[in-house]
């Protein structure tokens, strides 16, 4: 998540401007060497295998390498998910972008905003955002405790949008 930052676009203030991505514990070169590691022992153990006369193993087990592979690669593809959450004077506007690269746009006006999070540390703790009788889950892909931290940012947020002046709010 970026830090919180207030900066000045035209006539409204932007009081939070984050980016949710989702964490990924493996980058490219880890990857390389991880299949390098499993492709190479497959290699090992299959040639065993093959010189024994259990030719089908080899098969196998260069099928164990390309589900790998493709679980890995399906990982990093959704590791392009992102909601880019902003609030200024005007509105909290939250943007869902997929892994595919749609994106779906939300607007809630903060005055009405409830913010519920459990802070269980369960997984299954949702950060929901409600107002005016719509919902909406945020930060699904985070760990627990970057949602709280998320929730805490956005309390934050909120907290300052009400305490400003009323001639900077826009009327609702």
């Amino acid at each position: 998540m970026a830090p919180v930052q207030t900066l000045a676009v035209g006539e409204r203030t932007v009081l939070l401007d984050t980016v949710l991505l989702p964490h990924r514990s493996l980058g490219p070169t880890g990857f390389r060497l991880l299949m390098g590691t499993v492709a190479a022992s497959c290699l090992t153990i299959g040639i065993v295998f093959a010189s024994l006369g259990a030719w089908p193993v080899f098969a196998f087990l260069g099928l164990d390498v390309l589900l790998v592979y493709m679980a890995f690669r399906w990982s990093y593809r959704s590791a392009r998910e992102r909601e880019r959450i902003r609030l200024d004077t005007e509105a909290l506007q939250i943007v869902q972008t997929r892994a595919d690269g749609r994106a779906r746009s939300w607007t809630f006006q903060p005055h009405w905003l409830r913010i519920d999070f459990d802070d269980t540390g369960d997984r299954a703790d949702q950060l929901r955002l409600s107002s005016h009788g719509r919902s909406l889950v945020i930060g699904a892909f985070l760990a627990p405790e970057e949602r709280a931290k998320c929730a805490e940012l956005l309390r934050d947020g909120i907290q300052r949008w009400r305490a400003l002046p009323p001639s900077v709010v826009s009327p609702s």
